[in-house]
């Protein structure tokens, strides 16, 4: 709307030449005054078109990044971790707690992209329609971390298994209400429940063990 305005003004403010075809000075200095307003107001209809980009850029990183703030803390701040699956004799097949937070973290990586796929569909900001998709996803964000905390710090394989059964269900109800806002966040909701699937096995070895000592290998 600007730039049209600013070039409608800058067509009127044009001086035809004399009649002798030379251009006088004051002609001049009104030709590159109007140049010098349209050129401004082009450039700040481009940079209100480039807001929305530059704050969609910013955004994108910080839903993916949001999630790892979990197991980074723990690991920065927590200094002696479960060593279950550090013994080989125990359990042969469980990996080193290393690999379950580098797994773990590529995991949260993905499902931020996917909540933020989430947040961009349903208009962005803070709307009610926001509430129960990303509501869930918040609260089993809260679940999953609190899982980290009892199975590589407290060495808590039962109460760790009781918040995974609770997660797995929370995820597989986000599959289903994200799937009609946007199926391609809801399909990367489907590594994190194979991998839920993977440590629910883990855990609930590690807590059979703990009660029954005779089914360790």
């Amino acid at each position: 709307m600007w730039s049209t305005s600013w070039g409608t003004r800058s067509s009127q403010s044009r001086v035809k030449p004399s009649e002798k075809g030379i251009y006088s000075e004051k002609d001049v200095l009104i030709q590159r005054k109007s140049l010098h307003n349209s050129v401004t107001s082009t450039m700040v209809t481009v940079s209100f078109n480039l807001a929305p980009l530059w704050r969609m850029q910013l955004q994108g990183p910080v839903f993916v990044g949001v999630p790892l703030l979990g197991p980074i803390l723990i690991w920065m701040f927590t200094h002696q971790l479960s060593s279950r699956c550090e013994d080989e004799k125990k359990l042969p097949w469980c990996p080193p707690h290393k690999v379950i937070l580098l797994v773990w973290a590529t995991i949260y990586s993905v499902m931020g992209y996917a909540s933020y796929l989430v947040w961009k569909d349903l208009g962005g900001g803070f709307r009610w329609s926001l509430a129960l998709p990303l509501g869930l996803y918040s609260f089993q964000l809260a679940l999953s971390w609190t899982f980290l905390m009892l199975f590589l710090v407290v060495d808590s394989p039962g109460l760790a298994l009781l918040d995974l059964l609770l997660l797995y269900g929370l995820v597989a109800s986000m599959v289903l209400i994200w799937q009609p806002i946007n199926k391609l966040a809801a399909l990367l909701l489907l590594p994190y429940l194979a991998w839920l699937t993977v440590t629910t096995a883990i855990t609930y070895r590690l807590w059979r063990d703990s009660l029954c000592p005779s089914y360790q290998p």
